[in-house]
């Protein structure tokens, strides 16, 4: 078993990291609030590529190259 399988898309990731940024970014500009915090989730995900949500759901954004079975 896997404990972090890749299952987000890179442009999912890509979108993941720039609002966990943008999130944090609340904590130290503007209203200076700790609910900024919030955004090490989406950027974590982001970084690792892998959601536990979507694990414990088991969906997955990436796409999986599987071997063909066809014979030519």
């Amino acid at each position: 078993m896997n404990l972090f399988p890749k299952n987000e898309h890179v442009f999912e990731r890509v979108i993941r990291v720039v609002i966990g940024l943008a999130a944090l970014s609340l904590v130290f500009l503007g209203p200076k609030t700790y609910l900024g915090l919030i955004g090490l989730v989406p950027l974590a995900t982001g970084l690792l590529g892998s959601c536990p949500l979507y694990t414990l759901f088991g969906i997955s954004t990436c796409r999986i190259d599987r071997p063909s079975t066809s014979k030519t």
